[in-house]
């Protein structure tokens, strides 16, 4: 699986709105695309929310804020 990033989370909502935004679509094909775009909606926020528990567990860590020195830094941080 290709690896993907927050940049492409961000390209894939603009070209999801761009696709809300087409004025040529039949209401079959619009409702089609809110629910996908719902679904786009709700994975995007979760990669969103993960990547703010990340970014804070990494300050945690590398602020120097852990108490426990035998604490490993999570791989996921490296």
């Amino acid at each position: 699986m290709e690896r993907q990033n927050l940049s492409d989370l961000n390209g894939f909502l603009f070209e999801q709105l761009e696709r809300l935004n087409d004025e040529n679509m039949t209401q079959v094909e619009l409702d089609k695309e809110v629910k996908r775009a719902k679904s786009i909606n709700g994975t995007a926020r979760n990669i969103i929310e993960n990547a703010k528990t990340v970014l804070e567990a990494s300050k945690v860590f590398d602020g120097g804020e852990i108490i426990d020195a035998d604490v490993a830094k999570p791989k996921l941080l490296n």
